[in-house]
């Protein structure tokens, strides 16, 4: 519909906008994009005059590029895709999802693929380095995850730390690569680095533990969550908590069977850590 906005020559239409792509996803607009990218740009997305605005020129001055991405994901089957994710999470988990994922294409980019809560997610089409196919296929059964251990996480009253952060983001990538029943490798499975990037984490793996250990309580900013910023370890290839995450999850599982991935549904962060046994490792 944004594209669609367009379609006559020389004409815009703002009130499709207003009515399909605002009114329509208004929650996502309004509770996540008016959040995250502060209060000066919050009208950008809470306010029907806001979004028409940025949508009169955002498409004409990218369209190659938007026209591209959208032949690109007409292309894929993504609603096959979904059915067949949303299926075999089922199985596997025991879990379904109620949740709304909206493609879109957007003035300031920042989720790429996510959401801020649960029950909406955004696509972001026009998402620097967005690896379309790869969202598609591979990164689906990662935010089902996080959909599935909400409810629980969410139980934690350590659920704001950096450590239950970490564990989140590491249990959805060891869960994509549980879902593909191991077909694709690790380093695919976590934010889909390469082999050599994963090669440099581990050779770097008790540098890693030792240095983000003290900020596994913290609440907020701060070196583990933000390493691209405050630099903890600067030379990190990728996001320094992923792969750390992983690692956690990864070492649980191997120390209580190839099925113990689902005790972390129920199970607080520290809880997880401690019997993980990854910190004695060091």
């Amino acid at each position: 519909n944004q594209l669609l906005a367009h379609s006559s020559a020389g004409k815009y239409d703002s009130l499709m906008v207003i009515d399909k792509v605002y009114l329509a996803h208004r929650h996502l607009w309004d509770s996540c994009y008016a959040n995250i990218f502060g209060t000066e740009n919050a009208s950008k997305f809470n306010t029907a005059p806001g979004m028409a605005q940025w949508n009169r020129s955002l498409y004409p001055e990218n369209k190659e590029a938007f026209d591209n991405k959208a032949r690109s994901l007409l292309k894929m089957n993504v609603d096959s895709t979904l059915k067949f994710n949303l299926s075999r999470f089922n199985g596997m988990v025991g879990y379904s999802p109620r949740a709304t994922i909206s493609i879109l294409f957007a003035p300031i980019q920042g989720i790429g693929f996510g959401g801020c809560n649960a029950h909406q997610f955004a696509l972001e089409l026009n998402y620097e380095n967005n690896d379309l196919d790869y969202t598609i296929n591979k990164g689906i059964p990662h935010e089902l995850n996080h959909l599935a251990y909400e409810p629980n996480r969410m139980k934690d009253p350590d659920h704001a730390t950096a450590l239950a952060q970490t564990i989140d983001e590491g249990f959805a990538c060891y869960f994509t690569w549980a879902f593909f029943e191991g077909k694709i490798p690790k380093h695919q499975a976590v934010e889909n680095m390469t082999g050599e990037q994963w090669e440099w984490f581990i050779a770097h793996e008790k540098e890693i533990f030792q240095k983000t250990k003290p900020y596994f309580g913290d609440t907020g900013d701060n070196p583990l969550l933000n390493n691209s910023k405050l630099k903890l370890v600067p030379q990190a290839p990728k996001t320094l908590y992923y792969w750390l995450g992983f690692r956690i999850v990864e070492a649980y599982v191997d120390k209580h069977g190839k099925d113990s991935w689902k005790d972390l549904y129920k199970l607080p962060s520290k809880e997880i850590l401690e019997r993980s046994g990854y910190g004695k490792r060091f």
